[in-house]
């Protein structure tokens, strides 16, 4: 989603830890000097760090405050509330999935993440051709129930206010589905949309980017996507470019007509 929550996610279960803010980390031993004598929270030791910079892997120790790593380098003997002995396996930063699929099982099954963290991944992008944005009544004819409440939306930010209120176990963006935003104007089937449909198209990806989707997605072999006429994906898309946003796309064709 828009906010790309910060946090911290260190799994020593599998042969892989995880930091997710690895990138925000402050360079080696820098720490000041009114912060030395506070304990961390969190003390990872004996690591082998990758730091995402492309840079070899170097060993060091990562000291967390709070939601922030405070100090890497050679912090043995200090002080901390918890510490993991890392034991020589990896620290890195969180891996993205640029393929998450369906958001709403984060909120229906949230212990379904397990699968993601376990691999080290603590973010991913949600949306292809479909998105759970934006909804019709009759695109959500029947509502989801979680926990016993009936919910219901139509845009990215009452999904989002949706998303906050329930909480998810990992980090999601979000792209605006131009086959979500065909249903909702065109229906499924064969059809062109006139100029007045796709300036309501239009307005549909406008209002997702807005409320904080990062640009468009396709998925262009499957009805009613398949119906999509190419400049009908470029006008929609141009509206997303409007707002820095960026195309995905599952192809027409994998086969005979990649080239």
């Amino acid at each position: 989603m828009s906010r790309t929550i910060h946090s911290i996610v260190a799994f020593l279960a599998t042969s892989v830890a995880v930091l997710s803010l690895f990138g925000c980390a402050p360079p080696v031993g820098s720490d000041s000097g009114s912060n030395r004598g506070v304990p961390f929270d969190v003390l990872i030791t004996g690591a082998r760090v990758i730091d995402g910079t492309g840079n070899p892997w170097f060993r060091a120790d990562v000291g967390i405050r709070g939601d922030l790593i405070a100090e890497v380098g050679s912090l043995g003997g200090r002080d901390a509330a918890r510490t993991i002995e890392a034991r020589d396996r990896i620290v890195s930063p969180g891996f993205i999935d640029m393929m998450g699929q369906s958001s709403l099982v984060l909120i229906t099954d949230p212990l379904s993440a397990e699968s993601k963290l376990r691999q080290g991944i603590t973010t991913y992008l949600s949306g292809e051709g479909g998105s759970p944005a934006p909804q019709s009544f009759e695109t959500q004819s029947t509502p989801l129930i979680i926990d016993g409440d009936t919910v219901r939306w139509h845009t990215y930010a009452e999904y989002f206010a949706i998303m906050e209120r329930f909480g998810i176990p990992i980090n999601v963006v979000h792209d605006v589905g131009l086959t979500q935003v065909r249903r909702v104007v065109l229906g499924e089937g064969d059809v062109q949309p006139t100029a007045a449909q796709l300036e309501e198209m239009k307005t549909l990806v406008r209002q997702a980017m807005e409320d904080g989707a990062v640009g468009t997605s396709t998925s262009l072999i499957y009805p009613p996507a398949v119906y999509a006429s190419t400049e009908e994906l470029i006008e929609l898309t141009r509206v997303a470019g409007e707002y820095g946003g960026v195309y995905f796309t599952h192809m027409r064709n994998e086969s005979h007509a990649v080239l």
